[in-house]
């Protein structure tokens, strides 16, 4: 007997928390944090089950909305392993590593602007974690396998596949050995035909499935209008004499993005500008890629040159390094995090650039509700950073293509190599728009009667 239990990514994107019981073993399916200024406090909340009675977490991915959690689930109880593939594990100890220094750091700066205002916080000036807490559960992580089938109790067994999402990303495939069944979560769905990861792995048959839907009412750009976007948006930011900065995710959108550059610079398309990645996490990550070719696509298993380099790229990753971007006459490439621009250096840049006319902001990934990203992109002329109000007078520019989310078009290519529908399925990780749009998609095309997942809510499956 299953049961699955949905406490996190529920008519949002992020916070991906699932529990699967099965005979009397509780194990959860990520451990995200939320990121959407709307559910911030549910990262404070106590968490929805007592994490001692937790067997076992399995992550699919690095992201923090699927592993950013892991610190503080564990201080409050939890003791059992974190099960993972190895470059999944490398980029997680990054991620969280770099997620706690700046929890310590905003809360200091909270804990010294509330002083100075003589206001009081709503909740303690205190991080979610810190960087101890991370350290502390470092011995917990366990490197599982992809494409080999484990046993992971009496009943049940686990095969990872290749998700194509991000590095080291995998879709579970939970089976139970007595009947056969087996429950499919796709964490994040990658896509068919990218530069640096292989595509998802499909499926013959799945019984149970818990899928992604955060693209379920959209069509990403081909590949052409991408690259084409961003050589136009560099050309006329430099002709302009501005700076382009490019809010990025560390882990799998900067080095997709770097992929980019080298490759319009190849080809003679855009001029050679010093080009930064300021991004400490984003460079070690970056480290990891070239740490693991195997989880490449095969053109780029065995290159003599790393598909990153290029002759003007420079990775700050000192403070004192990032600051000085400032006094560079002309015009560069910034890259930075965080990617919906909800923390990190990316911030100080957008206070330096985001009120200049002849300056970018060029957005390369998906921008969640309620958080600093999306007020810039849904066009806000003012938006508050690092407490003080900006007037928005820089070009906004949205690039679609670089998203490692399998768009409508895609999740149902990944579909169509069912031979028999799932009996369940479930939609996580979207809007409502989205949600709904892929819900009704899934009927007509596929006669699949979804059921849109809603938060706290348990199904028993049989």
């Amino acid at each position: 007997m299953f049961s699955i239990s949905f406490l996190g990514a529920t008519r949002n994107v992020t916070g991906s928390r699932h529990l699967l019981s099965v005979n009397g073993k509780n194990f959860l399916i990520d451990c995200g944090i939320y990121q959407e200024r709307e559910f911030l406090t549910r990262n404070w909340d106590p968490f929805p089950i007592n994490p001692s009675t937790i067997d076992g977490v399995f992550l699919t991915h690095a992201h923090l909305d699927h592993c950013g959690f892991l610190p503080r689930l564990a201080k409050e109880g939890f003791r059992g392993p974190i099960y993972a593939t190895a470059p999944t594990i490398e980029i997680a100890k990054i991620a969280l590593l770099d997620a706690a220094q700046l929890y310590q750091e905003d809360a200091e700066k909270k804990r010294r602007r509330h002083e100075l205002k003589g206001k009081k916080p709503s909740h303690p000036d205190i991080p979610l974690y810190t960087v101890d807490d991370v350290y502390n559960i470092f011995d917990q992580f366990q490197q599982i396998p992809c494409n080999d089938k484990i046993d992971i109790s009496e009943n049940l067994a686990l095969k990872c596949h290749n998700a194509g999402h991000i590095l080291g990303s995998v879709i579970f495939e939970f089976i139970e050995k007595r009947t056969g069944k087996n429950f499919v979560f796709t964490g994040d769905l990658g896509r068919p035909g990218r530069p640096l990861l292989p595509e998802p792995e499909r499926f013959e048959k799945i019984d149970y499935l818990v899928i992604e839907s955060t693209y379920g009412d959209r069509f990403h750009e081909s590949d052409y209008v991408c690259y084409e976007t961003v050589a136009q948006t560099i050309n006329r930011t430099a002709q302009d004499g501005g700076n382009i900065v490019v809010p990025s995710f560390a882990i799998e959108r900067t080095q997709e993005f770097l992929y980019c550059i080298k490759k319009l610079l190849d080809q003679d398309r855009i001029p050679h500008l010093l080009t930064f990645i300021d991004s400490p996490m984003a460079i070690k990550v970056t480290e990891v890629f070239k740490r693991y070719p195997e989880f490449l696509r095969d053109s780029l298993k065995n290159l003599d040159e790393s598909p990153f380099e290029m002759a003007l790229l420079h990775p700050t990753e000192t403070v004192e390094q990032s600051k000085s971007i400032n006094h560079v006459r002309g015009s560069v490439i910034i890259i930075a995090g965080s990617g919906m621009c909800t923390g990190g250096r990316i911030k100080h840049h957008l206070v330096t650039n985001i009120s200049r006319p002849e300056s970018t902001i060029m957005f390369i990934g998906y921008q969640a509700t309620g958080t600093l990203g999306r007020e810039i992109v849904s066009g806000k002329t003012q938006v508050r950073i690092l407490g003080e109000q900006r007037q928005v007078r820089a070009n906004i520019v949205q690039v679609n293509g670089f998203s490692s989310h399998a768009d409508q078009n895609e999740i149902l290519w990944w579909l169509s190599s069912l031979k028999k529908m799932p009996q369940n399925t479930f939609l996580v990780h979207g809007e409502d728009i989205a949600i709904e749009t892929l819900k009704k998609i899934f009927y007509e095309k596929l006669l699949i009667s979804a059921s849109i997942a809603e938060y706290g809510l348990t199904v028993e499956l049989e």
